[in-house]
């Protein structure tokens, strides 16, 4: 009976030890933007934080509850980030993280479930002060290069970056790599053409919320908005460029489904907070359909898929449409092309090839030149 008794009281401390167990913090990575920086923590289940600033000298304390960190702050890289320093404490049960700022910032913490991609995490958004001021003058350079009224003006959208990878293929080549290099080579070759000017939305490896590259598009009166991709599908012989458009009918393939559902997690994918919801609902609640816009937006994509037609593989020989909410710009001509299915092992290595890259620029440049040959400046604007 003794021993019974033992073993019970032992059960019953070890079941109190678990119920209590401490959150980790497995591991942490930092995405440093031109007017943010995104700090990720991966943590094994749910925890209760808080988040403040200190002046003087200016610092952001984030205080973790019934926390243990379990991974190396001296490995975390700062550069770019500004945040001179990150170090930790632990008082009683509170995990205090400590960051060094070498400007002022404004914090914002928030939890994301697991997805496919990753389990749960705790993110931190450090925003400067002047974001508001760093946006409007957003690739200043190369929009201001020739006089606005005088130019079309592309804004070219690599999709994914930072914490959202996109579409991995089966040599591990990752989505967002591809298309910024597409994307880079595409704004070089715009950029050369008489009267025509193209900025990114994103100008490295961070990742920007589906609804803030179309306001970065709106922002700057841009013409035409393209968004690239390199998508997989659960067919690994899917082959073929594709160029679609927004339509808030059924989507116009299997494929086109399932590629506007994968590229419509993004958010949840690169992590986005929520607060805004009204705004969200504002952009589901948008239907191009219904504006002139969607004619001229199919207009372009026509243009651009007989140019691609020309240098590579199609899926479909039509522009198809699906519910992408990236294409969702009320005011801005919008087309998603997708450079090729990373997905297909031998269309994988076409897409990590220079060369190739290369040629889908070109053909996309082509068919936008086609597009504004044979357009006028006037864009309808619904405001």
């Amino acid at each position: 009976m003794r021993l019974l008794k033992f073993w019970l009281g032992i059960s019953l401390i070890l079941i109190s030890q678990q119920s209590f167990a401490l959150v980790e913090i497995r591991k942490i990575r930092v995405w440093p933007a031109p007017e943010s920086t995104r700090i990720v923590f991966d943590i094994n289940q749910n925890l209760k934080y808080k988040v403040y600033t200190l002046e003087s000298p200016d610092r952001v304390i984030l205080d973790l509850v019934d926390t243990k960190l379990t991974t190396n702050l001296k490995a975390v890289s700062l550069l770019n980030t500004g945040i001179k320093k990150i170090r930790s404490g632990v008082h009683n049960n509170i995990l205090r993280i400590v960051l060094e700022l070498e400007r002022k910032i404004t914090p914002q913490a928030f939890i994301l479930e697991p997805n496919e991609l990753y389990g749960k995490r705790l993110v931190l958004d450090l925003e400067s002060a002047e974001k508001q001021k760093i946006l409007a003058l957003f690739d200043l350079e190369a929009v201001d290069k020739i006089p606005l009224p005088q130019n079309f003006l592309i804004a070219i959208d690599p999709g994914h970056g930072g914490e959202d990878p996109g579409a991995i293929g089966p040599r591990g080549t990752k989505e967002k790599d591809i298309v910024f290099a597409i994307a880079k080579k595409l704004k070089d070759l715009i950029n050369q053409q008489p009267g025509m000017q193209a900025f990114l939305t994103r100008n490295g490896d961070y990742y920007i919320g589906l609804r803030e590259r179309m306001r970065r598009a709106r922002n700057k009166n841009a013409d035409l908005f393209i968004s690239i991709h390199a998508d997989a599908f659960k067919n690994t012989k899917a082959d073929g460029a594709s160029v679609f458009v927004l339509t808030s009918k059924h989507a116009s393939s299997e494929a086109a489904r399932w590629l506007a559902a994968s590229e419509n997690r993004a958010d949840l994918v690169g992590g986005v907070s929520l607060d805004d919801k009204s705004d969200m609902l504002a952009s589901v609640l948008l239907d191009l359909s219904k504006n002139a816009n969607a004619h001229a937006s199919l207009e372009a994509a026509r243009h651009v898929l007989n140019a691609m037609g020309k240098t590579t593989n199609l899926h479909r020989h039509k522009v198809e449409g699906a519910g992408f909410m990236v294409l969702r710009a009320l005011d801005v001509p919008s087309l998603l092309v997708e450079s090729g299915f990373i997905s297909n092992p031998k269309m994988e290595l076409k897409l990590r090839d220079k060369h190739y890259q290369q040629k889908i620029a070109d053909s996309i440049m082509h068919g936008v030149k086609e597009y504004f040959k044979n357009k006028s400046r006037t864009v309808v604007v619904a405001k």
